[in-house]
């Protein structure tokens, strides 16, 4: 089957792939943006975005997405369905494989793949999802202001989430599976120091109770197999997040969780024409409006590398 040949392929969707789109668009590029496995990313299973500037009664992670597609979709973006299975980036143009059988050559590649947050895969989990459930105390925290909450994790992530949502809910449980946390010295330190936070050590979730919302955990020590009973109404997972990055590895820069490394202020990959945005490349702030800037960047990016191949191209052929 002949290859596709594509100018600006954007593989992945969610606020960096569809804000790449629109300056991509606008640019002239005539990109080419499949969806993946989940359109729209993360903020699809989202109940209430409340932090994003332009939105003063705040929106719901869906609609916003579909409000980004709209956006990128009037300036001309060609949006598909359909997941990048395998790559090849050892020659030029780049080769992308589409759903194990399309092939695409594209001058120059996009990556907005995102990141998926790790659960535990507990009874309930999944149901009270947006609903009490939640992988982002920053992004979610607001709305358990005054309440009950859990956290679940023994690294620095869990020690931030739990942080920040002392100065927001009224108690905050963190659990912990042994009788030690990963987490620095210093953010220990510094959970130490909120009277609000009581830490349960040896302690792992069994299940989360309520029909509409989350009601209350059922929580067991592994040491001593007595269970409990906790009333919250908040339950966030801090166990970490894993990038949606294995077809790219062997070809680009990764740190050892597989976070695409980019060019410190830019885009660039380790590969000319590969660009990377969002969560796929960000393990620190992992927000929607952080990740729109970064798609912002691979644009104009992928833009200011076309140009100058153009240039480069034009001055082999009168050479």
């Amino acid at each position: 089957m002949t290859p596709e040949k594509i100018d600006c392929l954007i593989i992945g969707s969610g606020p960096a792939g569809y804000t790449a789109a629109i300056y991509a668009s606008r640019a002239g590029l005539n990109p080419v943006l499949y969806q993946g496995s989940q359109p729209g990313g993360q903020l699809t299973i989202t109940t209430e975005v409340d932090n994003y500037p332009g939105y003063p009664d705040g929106i719901s992670g869906p609609e916003m997405m579909i409000n980004f597609e709209k956006q990128a979709r009037r300036f001309g973006t060609d949006i598909r369905y359909g997941m990048a299975t395998e790559v090849d980036f050892t020659g030029y143009p780049h080769k992308v494989i589409i759903d194990g059988k399309k092939e695409i050559e594209a001058n120059a590649v996009i990556i907005s793949t995102g990141a998926s947050a790790k659960w535990l895969g507990i009874d309930g989990e999944e149901r009270l999802n947006g609903r009490g459930v939640s992988a982002c105390a920053v992004c979610d925290g607001f709305f358990f202001r005054g309440q009950d909450v859990v956290v679940v994790g023994a690294g620095d992530t869990a020690a931030e989430e739990a942080s920040y949502l002392a100065k927001l809910c009224r108690k905050v449980y963190l659990l912990v599976r042994r009788d030690e946390m990963r987490a620095s010295k210093i953010m220990q330190k510094r959970l130490e120091t909120l009277p609000n936070i009581e830490i349960l050590w040896n302690t792992e979730t069994v299940r989360l109770n309520g029909e509409e919302e989350l009601e209350s955990v059922l929580v067991r020590n592994n040491k001593t197999g007595e269970e409990s009973v906790l009333t919250a109404t908040g339950f966030f997972v801090a166990i970490g997040h894993k990038p949606n990055t294995d077809i790219f590895k062997g070809y680009l820069h990764m740190d050892e969780t597989g976070y695409i490394q980019t060019i410190k202020g830019s885009s660039c990959t380790n590969i000319k024409g590969v660009f990377a945005c969002g969560d796929a490349q960000d393990n620190v702030y992992r927000q929607a409006v952080t990740a729109a800037g970064t798609g912002c960047m691979a644009a104009l990016d992928a833009e200011r590398f076309l140009v100058e191949r153009e240039v480069e191209v034009a001055m082999e052929e009168t050479a």
